[in-house]
Order: C-alpha cells, then structure tokens, then sequence
C-alpha cells in the first residue's frame, strides 16, 4: 500500500505527528484496516473518520445491515483516536516521537453502544469527541452516522491513559 498522505482538516499538529498518527490508526491496528477506517479529521478534543460499506461488514446479507460490530469497533476506535488527539494536543511542546510514545498504555475500559437505526448505505462517518481527559482516565461520545448523515447509533468509552 502507498504510504499515507494526510492533512486533515483543522487540525493543530504537525505534519509529521498528523501522518504518523493517522499511520498508526489505519495500517498498523490491523483491525481498524479490516473495517476500512479513514481519518477525515483531528482536532486538540475530536476526530472523524469514515468507512465504505463492503460485503464482508454486512451482518445481515437479506437486508444489507452493517454488522453491530462493525459499528462498535468503530466507535470504541474513534474513542481511542480522540483521546489520542487529545493527548498529543496536551503536549505539543514535545516531538512528534515522544507524544506519540504516550499511547502505549491507552486502553478500554468500559464501552457502551446504543443502536438507533440499522446500518444501511454505501458509507458511513463516525466522530468524536473528548468529555474529558484526565491523568489516568479519559471519558468520550461517539457518534455513528450513514450517508445521509443520520444517526445510526451512539456511545460513550472510557479510556486508560496511563
């Protein structure tokens, strides 16, 4: 695969921290390159990213529906990702390197998903957004939106960062 090319849109960091994040996020969590997961944006508490629909995400093939887990991977990453953002706007004053050094013990906690609509479309964007970052615990809102910018389902993560 080519190598990443990003500069999402408002972002406050650096190019290199940008593009090493967006690296980390979308080819080495393997998993978050199964989904398909592209940064769209970052921002010192929120980020966003979207995904195509494609046969193997479909959980019910008679109707087409997003498989539920795609859609809570998905938030429990945009969870993590925000935090990551939020971290790395915390220490700007530090190289790309050393804030991107301080993800190595980020983990979930507690996640919860609530389904409002089924999954159905061509795409989907999911965001969000830091409720607060803390020394230990960082709290975060998730939304999962279709194409027509519906809101399919929401979350809230609680995250470990130290």
């Amino acid at each position: 695969m080519p190598p990443m090319n990003h500069a999402p849109v408002n972002s406050i960091f650096d190019t290199e921290f940008t593009e090493r994040l967006c690296e980390m996020f979308e080819r080495q969590i393997c998993f978050n390159q199964v989904l398909g997961l592209q940064i769209e944006s970052l921002a010192a508490d929120a980020a966003s990213a979207c995904l195509q629909m494609r046969p193997e995400l479909i959980g019910h093939f008679t109707h087409q529906r997003l498989h539920g887990g795609v859609i809570s991977a998905t938030l429990d990453a945009m969870g993590g990702l925000a935090v990551m953002a939020a971290i790395g706007a915390r220490h700007l004053d530090e190289s790309a390197e050393a804030r991107l050094q301080r993800f190595g013990k980020l983990g979930t906690i507690d996640l919860r998903i609530d389904y409002l609509r089924p999954g159905n479309g061509p795409a989907f964007r999911a965001t969000a957004q830091v409720l607060r970052l803390g020394s230990r615990v960082a709290s975060t809102r998730m939304e999962f939106f279709d194409a027509q910018d519906r809101l399919i389902s929401c979350g809230a993560g609680a995250y470990i960062v130290s």
